[in-house]
């Protein structure tokens, strides 16, 4: 796929790996919807890239928000190839506690957020793109997911998260096989520790820590990477149905 303009969309663009997806696809010359729960920084980073990027509001978890925002990118756009699901939480607890057993609820919002969420993106994604012309090679359109190295090797206290992840590996190949008539291809990143919002708040001696116990390169992944990988997954049409890690051969130690 030649993303120079190629319509796309990066569902949780406004922020971390998505927004450097975001930029990336924009430099390419691809033509960029933005979709995020946080209306602002979507419409900012829009603003910012410039061109024909577009921005619009719309919560993962909900069918109505992502039916909109994809259809109405598919107005803008003429139609979508190239979809990034970003979007993602994060959750710590053990399974049993010193008060007892773990919160029900913050694991089914993980849940709900990180696979439901990445679910509905695709679907909804797909279909928007199996509505269109193949290219010369059979091709109507390539969608990326975000899983995590926690999904092969969770720590104490991500037994949601990981499941959540886990479950978004599970689901790339399947996807992959029910797409294929449609010459969708659908693969998944993996990332190790990324130098995210989701690691914004801690202490710069906890981040670089985090950044040394990667053997090599010993830092923390950047988001340009993830979104260098995206693009090349785009672009490459013999990658389907595969989960790749991007963790510099990181393994994670139970805690």
């Amino acid at each position: 796929m030649d993303l120079s303009g190629t319509p796309a969309l990066v569902a949780g663009g406004a922020s971390g790996l998505g927004a450097a997806t975001a930029r990336l696809l924009a430099e390419r010359g691809a033509r960029v919807a933005i979709v995020d729960l946080d209306g602002d920084r979507a419409n900012a980073l829009a603003e910012e890239l410039g061109g024909e990027a577009v921005a619009y509001k719309a919560d993962v978890t909900s069918e109505a928000d992502v039916e909109a925002a994809v259809s109405a990118a598919v107005e803008a756009f003429g139609g979508l190839r190239f979809a990034a699901s970003c979007a993602g939480i994060g959750w710590a607890e053990r399974v049993v506690t010193r008060d007892g057993p773990a919160q029900l609820q913050p694991f089914e919002t993980v849940i709900r957020v990180n696979l439901i969420g990445t679910f509905n993106v695709l679907r909804h994604c797909a279909a928007a793109m199996a509505a269109g012309e193949p290219n010369d090679d059979g091709e109507r359109g390539a969608i990326v997911m975000t899983a995590s190295v926690a999904a092969f090797d969770g720590q104490i206290g991500q037994a949601a998260y990981s499941a959540s992840k886990g479950g978004v590996v599970g689901l790339t190949l399947p996807a992959a096989r029910d797409l294929a008539r449609q010459g969708i291809r659908v693969c998944t990143i993996a990332p190790g520790i990324f130098d995210t919002p989701l690691l914004g708040a801690l202490p710069e001696e906890n981040r670089k820590a985090l950044g040394e116990s990667v053997p090599f390169p010993q830092r923390l992944g950047r988001p340009e990477e993830y979104a260098q990988l995206a693009c090349h997954i785009a672009e490459n049409g013999m990658l389907n149905g595969e989960t790749i890690r991007l963790d510099g051969a990181l393994r994670m130690a139970p805690k």
